[in-house]
């Protein structure tokens, strides 16, 4: 039973294999017709009569006839559209792109589902403080263990295994499976017990997180109901990394799917009819982050069982190394950096007036969907680098994180600028019902417009972290750059609070984090991949000055409507419009192509009719 999620977990448009031997969906021929593409030698012509015959040129031994007895099976690849080079090609990752991004939008809209539902049942008081502050595990666990920490080291070393599984065509033990059995069993103990130690140390932890929180009791309660995910978000976060390595996108897109609903269905039928009040969040985040295993574990079971090749041989060394574990020192070191920015925001949101947490809260989690969507792509993408660096492809790894880099930027800050325009808007529509009030309103959305400010850093970050460990070298410069960030939001936060409050503190963040993406933008060309760093800062300034017209324009269009759904969707337009007039007077690279595309698009239209 255990196989036949598979089929249901590779749609066509997402099963990425090596090398095409039958025509595929989007007309890529026989292996044999683009052997030539390949670097496959064309027959050698017969020698003259009377020569002697030539002596074989050095090189690797022919591969064994399959059929020759003996012989060990070759893992035969499946067909579908890969490049030449063994690189998905670029239909392949736009549908995979496609396909993540829409479930991952699902997913945060059920986000916002959620924090309605907490908002509604419990509003922004001291009830709601001491739940977010229980709340501050599964949101550093989803940045260690699931997007950040894990995955930057299990990407790459799944990426080597993969690669030696195509060089070694069936013989010998099976690489992907030995990384399996060398290193879950390990992942699951540690993660097991350090899920112990918080769930014991759940009261001291409370108040080093929230010294001057009034319902400590409640947020040790609903601490240890959370601490749960240390070890449901690590083995969600290890099924995530090895299924796209193996180009499997789509069950790894809906844990978050699967974690909304179950902490939304906790709140609805504990804390709504059985009285357990905000507790009832904190032990739906429990289920939900067993929901996120749960629709993951069957398909790499399936995949793991299949033990298929995916991409063509490689130059990797056959005695590679799979995984070291001295690549987790400085991984981890900045992604808790990265998340202790969260950790300095309630630390200085708990001295100020019961609610600011709440409103720091709400703004964050509305101002950061811009920036979850922009790294759609880059997450789709990470294991095509990684790949890319084992098998010795720098050029293309450096092609694939410039054009990354662009793409994300331009989502992100088409987004900003929304929120920056329409904040108010946003803001009402999504919240303002129940225990939210309009003072809450315009309290969160002053906070989201300074958190906006930040939104164009923090997606650079997300994107360069990932070509920083695309492959598996050990360096420290991340969590360095990461480090000084952190010093600037700490230091600005607190003495920014006492006279701006929660305004301050969101100040802070937007300034540490564009602090860190410009340390790692000019850091990474030397070392991983050698990006061109003036290039891709220039193409990132058109875009700026786009987005800022753009945000101009629709404050302007936005101004002139009551009623905020009126409101937000004529901003959102203007928005669009001076965008795109301004970034293609700009001559960005991006949008003018994706101009060129519609227009050629609407011409082939009207031609047609």
């Amino acid at each position: 039973m255990l196989d036949q999620p598979a089929v249901l977990d590779q749609p066509a448009v997402l099963d990425q294999p090596a090398v095409p031997t039958e025509p595929s969906a989007d007309g890529v021929g026989h292996a044999a017709a683009e052997s030539g593409a390949r670097g496959v030698a064309p027959a050698p012509a017969a020698p003259e009569p009377g020569t002697p015959p030539a002596a074989p040129e050095p090189g690797p031994p022919a591969a064994p006839d399959p059929g020759a007895p003996g012989a060990a099976p070759a893992l035969k690849p499946e067909p579908g559209p890969s490049g030449s080079s063994g690189e998905p090609s670029g239909r392949f990752l736009a549908r995979a792109a496609v396909v993540t991004a829409a479930l991952t939008v699902a997913g945060s809209v059920l986000g916002l589902v959620r924090d309605q539902a907490l908002a509604h049942f419990f509003g922004a008081g001291p009830e709601t403080d001491a739940f977010l502050v229980a709340w501050t595990l599964p949101e550093i666990a989803s940045t260690l263990l699931i997007e950040d920490g894990t995955a930057l080291v299990l990407v790459p070393a799944f990426s080597v295994a993969l690669a030696l599984r195509a060089t070694r065509a069936g013989e010998g033990p099976d690489p992907v499976r030995a990384l399996v059995r060398s290193t879950l069993p390990k992942f699951v103990c540690v993660l097991g017990l350090v899920a112990a130690l918080l769930v014991v140390g759940a009261p001291w932890l409370v108040g080093l997180l929230a010294p001057g929180l009034p319902e400590r009791a409640l947020a040790v309660d609903c601490t240890r109901y959370t601490a749960t995910c240390a070890l449901s978000f690590g083995l969600a976060g290890y099924c995530a990394a090895a299924l796209r390595v193996h180009r499997r996108y789509l069950s790894p897109a809906s844990i978050y799917i699967a974690y909304n609903l179950g902490i939304i269905a906790a709140m609805a039928v504990f804390g709504a009819l059985g009285g357990w009040g905000v507790r009832a969040a904190a032990l739906g985040v429990a289920a939900g982050g067993g929901l996120m295993v749960l629709v993951q574990v069957p398909f790499l079971v399936a995949e793991l069982r299949r033990s298929r090749t995916v991409g063509t041989a490689s130059r990797v060394p056959r005695h590679q190394k799979l995984f070291d574990a001295a690549l987790l020192g400085p991984v981890l070191c900045f992604a808790l950096a990265r998340q202790s920015q969260v950790l300095v925001e309630r630390f200085l949101g708990s001295e100020l007036p019961a609610g600011a947490i709440s409103h720091l809260n709400y703004a964050q989690k509305v101002a950061q969907v811009p920036m979850v969507l922009s790294l759609m792509l880059c997450t789709v993408t990470f294991p095509v680098v990684a790949r890319a660096l084992a098998d010795g492809r720098a050029e293309d790894a450096r092609r694939r994180v410039e054009r990354d880099l662009a793409l994300a930027g331009c989502i992100v800050l088409l987004g900003a600028a929304t929120v920056v325009a329409c904040a108010p808007q946003i803001v009402t529509l999504l919240f303002q019902r129940g225990a939210f009030t309009a003072a809450d309103t315009a309290a969160t959305a002053s906070v989201m417009r300074v958190y906006a400010l930040g939104l164009l850093g923090h997606t650079l970050v997300g994107a360069l972290i990932r070509s920083y460990f695309s492959a598996p070298r050990k360096t420290w410069y991340p969590a360095a750059a990461m480090l000084g960030g952190l010093t600037v939001t700490a230091g600005f936060g607190a003495l920014a609070a006492p006279h701006w409050g929660v305004l301050g503190i969101a100040a802070g963040n937007a300034l540490g984090i564009s602090a860190t993406a410009v340390l790692m933008l000019t850091g990474l060309s030397g070392r991983t991949v050698a990006i061109r760093t003036r290039a891709v800062a220039g193409e990132l300034g058109k875009l700026l000055l786009a987005a800022a017209c753009g945000c101009l324009a629709a404050r302007l269009a936005a101004g002139a409507f009551a009623a905020p759904l009126a409101a937000l969707a004529a901003g959102s337009a203007a928005l669009a419009l001076v965008f795109a007039a301004v970034a293609h007077a700009l001559r960005a690279r991006d949008v003018t192509a994706a101009l060129t595309s519609l227009s050629a698009l609407a011409r082939k239209r009207r031609d047609a009719r």
